[in-house]
């Protein structure tokens, strides 16, 4: 049986994709408008509620709440979130460290609201397993841990070879690291499931609303946001649209869409579990250039992604979660490496997703008083929890209180845009295939980081 490919993710495949709800019947005008029905958008809706019951807010979206991101991700609900090297650069240790620490803290922060409002998306807090193949990737490996020790003491455990593998049997492994900070979870399940409690709430969820336009406000205009079906005006216009940005009228350059692929496997029986272990669930990653991550779903299969090809051309996105061939064949390649006992199992659907990737590789979150005009985003593939403090922030910012989440180094933090074509496209392209040869590299028996990694890195902005 050939895999199913796209139908916008596996993460859909029980209950089918949605069909798009009721879309906007008309003008309307509202105190906060969201653009964008994935966990930003969501999250923010959902906090400004609670705060405020008697607000009116608005939600649009484009197919159905989840069709992006937040509806085919890998399923990590962990504390990473993008920037904090810079930011500490930038800013200083110790305002990057209180973001680690609310970052730290939004991982339960998701599990609890879950729990609270009966969304059952099989979460299991198993924490983060990260693993070494090769000693470039064991050094990298070390001085992630020794990293994470200066943002407080035993955040990280370093494993052993054995202590690894006693964990999760992946062949190859040199070391590991394990924080508690993640937990697995299905990201459709958690994303519809806040969609409903949202509309439970009284927040009006447009689906089939295209956004085509936000123009600020002035002093003589509210913003708002204008679709084929009316135009929205509100206090505040709220944009949270991450991979699918690069759409909106005058964002092409403002954050570059990146696609990553991933695959499910059929349900592996007991004996390779027997062999594999993984019975904390944990999600695991890997310290290659070019990384993986995978977790084991509820229902025992390994779901595995990773980067194919990064990038279209003039910031285009895929169809419905379609993804090439030969992204297939190279996750595929990847789970073998990895997973040897499963090297004959049946690949059952394979799909891909954007994610927002900011010039400097920061996440921000903003709100324009002039304008009225606000947004959160560019998460580089760690949005799962940072959106979630996104929303928190977010409505902070618009009920105007002065807290820990609106002092934090990201709020406010400008990033200039991408280059123009077809200089975008090349510089993506070459930077990957520049990853991708710093791997092979070290797979071949490198002892060291790949200088060809590092340049790429400081050439990307990464570095």
């Amino acid at each position: 049986m050939a895999a199913v490919n796209g139908e916008v993710s596996f993460w859909y495949a029980g209950d089918g994709v949605p069909e798009a709800g009721p879309g906007l019947p008309g003008g309307r005008d509202v105190d906060v408008c969201i653009v964008g029905g994935g966990y930003t958008g969501l999250w923010t809706a959902y906090y400004l509620k609670k705060a405020d019951p008697s607000l009116r807010v608005a939600l649009l979206e484009q197919r159905f709440c989840g069709y992006g991101a937040s509806g085919r991700n890998g399923g990590w609900l962990y504390n990473g979130f993008a920037g904090r090297g810079a930011f500490a650069e930038r800013y200083g240790q110790q305002r990057a460290a209180a973001m680690q620490r609310v970052m730290d803290d939004a991982v339960g922060e998701v599990v609890d609201v879950a729990a609270a409002e009966g969304i059952e998306a099989d979460i299991a807090r198993g924490g983060v397993l990260e693993v070494a193949r090769s000693k470039p990737q064991l050094e990298r490996l070390n001085a992630f841990v020794e990293a994470e020790r200066a943002y407080g003491a035993n955040r990280v455990e370093l494993l052993s070879a054995k202590e690894t593998t006693d964990r999760v049997n992946v062949a190859g492994t040199l070391g590991g690291s394990w924080s508690p900070y993640g937990a697995r979870i299905q990201p459709a399940k958690l994303v519809r499931g806040l969609a409903r409690t949202v509309r439970g709430l009284g927040v009006e969820v447009y689906e089939g609303t295209a956004v085509t336009a936000i123009l600020p406000g002035s002093s003589y205009r509210r913003p708002r946001a204008v679709t084929p079906f009316g135009t929205v005006t509100a206090d505040h216009v709220l944009r949270a649209t991450e991979g699918f940005t690069a759409g909106l009228r005058g964002e092409r350059r403002t954050w570059l869409p990146m696609n990553s692929a991933m695959v499910a496997t059929e349900p592996l029986p007991a004996d390779f579990w027997a062999d594999a272990g993984w019975q904390g669930r944990e999600v695991l990653g890997d310290f290659a250039h070019a990384y993986m991550y995978a977790q084991r779903t509820a229902d025992d299969r390994i779901a595995l992604g990773g980067r194919g090809v990064p990038y279209r051309f003039g910031s285009r996105t895929d169809s419905d979660g379609s993804t090439q061939v030969e992204t297939v064949r190279q996750l595929r390649a990847v789970l073998n490496r990895f997973f040897p006992a499963a090297a004959q199992a049946r690949i059952d659907h394979a799909w891909a997703g954007v994610l927002g990737v900011p010039r400097d590789w920061c996440a921000t979150v903003e709100l324009d008083r002039v304008t009225g005009l606000g947004w959160a985003g560019g998460y580089v593939g760690s949005g799962v929890t940072t959106a979630n403090l996104a929303g928190r922030t977010l409505c902070d910012l618009v009920l105007e209180r002065d807290t820990e989440l609106t002092r934090l180094p990201w709020v406010g933090h400008t990033v200039r845009r991408w280059e123009p074509e077809p200089l975008r496209w090349l510089g993506v392209h070459a930077m990957y295939a520049a990853y991708h040869a710093a791997d092979r590299q070290e797979a071949a028996g490198r002892a060291t980081t790949s200088p060809i990694a590092r340049v790429a890195d400081l050439v990307s902005g990464r570095g």
